[in-house]
């Protein structure tokens, strides 16, 4: 289900950062009182009100031709256009600038709701002031404090009306939803048509082509999927997001509708840092994970080469240990066929559950394998596992302390786990509890 986007937008130093950091719980952006100190756009997930919400830090919009200031504002131009609800922040203490009158005029422009935070009004005596940001013309001001936290929660009482009603999508357990994900000009689109044996998808060299995600639906074997294409960059206006710019929000839109995600990667180009942070992306959120080497037809297409470039691969993906790798031509349809199926293996995977009796048997091997570790002379126990949850697969081992128990004794279990019951394709979790 699409979680609603939020952006907080405002120029520089009125406090976007430490509001932000409030809203998701964590110090996430850097916070200090020089401005321009977050130039790009920050993402996390916050929730209000049991509605969860994709939200946006962004640099300050100031006027100028210097290139940093120049950066900032199409960064903020273009998290506006993502968002679906705009916190416009304003200083309490400096008053209504001429750069904010600046900002509400883009505002405006965008046609999107937007809410009025009044930040640094921690003085009581301070609230008198508020009415002058009604001449902003955006409704009621919502005085806020972003360092002590004040008003926050009337201020997203306001934001959360704006959401759509969320609508629970109907049941269809048969159903596979995977979606591509890359740096433009990976393939996808063209991937997307040789799938489905049509021109269903703009394919262009322009990188870029590709605006917003595109759902099809189609059967292969008796097999239902729902495939999405999304978009590489965006143009908008005479603002042009670069390829190191890439909207990870666009790519977060289409992974929190899926089972399966793949990766595409470009074999002529090679891995690019931006396909590990997309990547990260897919492997926090729980997805089934197949990676795609697309373009394969351009290089030297041999054994050893394959080998080499899935080496590479494992090296700078160390955290996709568990995801197939796929080698193929979108253009040529060379080894296409092999991609369906490595795509039902991880859903199937990415669903499977285990009989409590016999992960506990798999549990009780490995300890007596590996017996567990001391530390500060007391011995970790593990007493008892069970599964709690699919999509991704989570198991919960209860032990006598969960503090005895180190990462690297919790990766072993992950691995002998892994061994006993498959589950290429897809990560699993694993949550260490006391016994009560």
């Amino acid at each position: 289900m699409r979680k609603s986007v939020v952006a907080i937008v405002g120029r520089p130093n009125v406090g976007k950062s430490t509001i932000f950091n409030r809203l998701v719980g964590d110090r996430i952006s850097i916070v200090e009182d020089i401005p321009g100190v977050t130039r790009d756009r920050i993402y996390s997930k916050a929730e209000w009100l049991n509605n969860e919400f994709n939200l946006i830090d962004t640099g300050g919009i100031e006027s100028g031709d210097e290139p940093l200031l120049v950066q900032m504002r199409e960064q903020a131009e273009i998290a506006i256009d993502e968002a679906d609800v705009i916190i416009f922040l304003v200083d309490g203490k400096s008053g209504i600038t001429a750069a904010d009158e600046e900002v509400a005029k883009l505002l405006f422009k965008s046609n999107k709701p937007v809410v009025l935070g009044v930040n640094k009004m921690d003085n009581p005596e301070m609230r008198e002031t508020i009415y002058e940001y009604y001449s902003l013309g955006f409704g009621e001001p919502f005085p806020v404090s972003g360092a002590h936290g004040l008003g926050l929660g009337d201020l997203l009482d306001k934001v959360v009306s704006y959401f759509p009603e969320q609508q629970e999508p109907e049941e269809d357990d048969e159903t596979i939803y995977f979606s591509l994900i890359g740096r433009p000009n990976v393939g996808k689109s063209s991937l997307v048509n040789a799938m489905l044996n049509e021109e269903r998808v703009i394919v262009s060299d322009i990188a870029g082509t590709t605006r917003d995600a595109v759902d099809t639906r189609f059967s292969r074997e008796g097999q239902d999927y729902v495939i999405t294409d999304t978009a590489g960059m965006r143009k908008r206006g005479k603002v042009y997001e670069t390829t190191e710019k890439y909207s990870v929000l666009r790519a977060l839109k289409a992974i929190e509708r899926s089972d399966v995600v793949l990766i595409l990667i470009d074999a002529e180009t090679g891995i690019m840092e931006q396909d590990k942070k997309i990547a990260g992306i897919a492997h926090q959120e729980g997805r089934a994970i197949v990676i795609v080497v697309n373009k394969w037809d351009t290089v030297e297409s041999n054994e050893k080469a394959m080998r080499e470039f899935e080496e590479q691969i494992r090296v700078h993906f160390q955290f996709l240990e568990y995801a197939p790798i796929v080698f193929l031509s979108a253009k040529t349809k060379k080894r296409l066929h092999t991609l369906l199926p490595v795509i039902n293996m991880a859903s199937e995977n990415h669903v499977k559950r285990i009989p409590t009796n016999l992960l506990n048997d798999v549990i009780m091997d490995a300890l007596a394998i590996n017996p567990t570790p001391t530390y500060k002379g007391r011995r970790l126990k593990v007493l008892y596992s069970t599964q709690v949850a699919v999509k991704p697969p989570s198991f919960v081992v209860f032990v006598n302390d969960p503090e005895l128990m180190h990462f690297s004794y919790e990766r072993f279990l992950e691995n002998q786990i892994r061994e006993a019951f498959d589950f290429t394709g897809t990560p699993i979790k694993i949550f260490v509890r006391k016994r009560q």
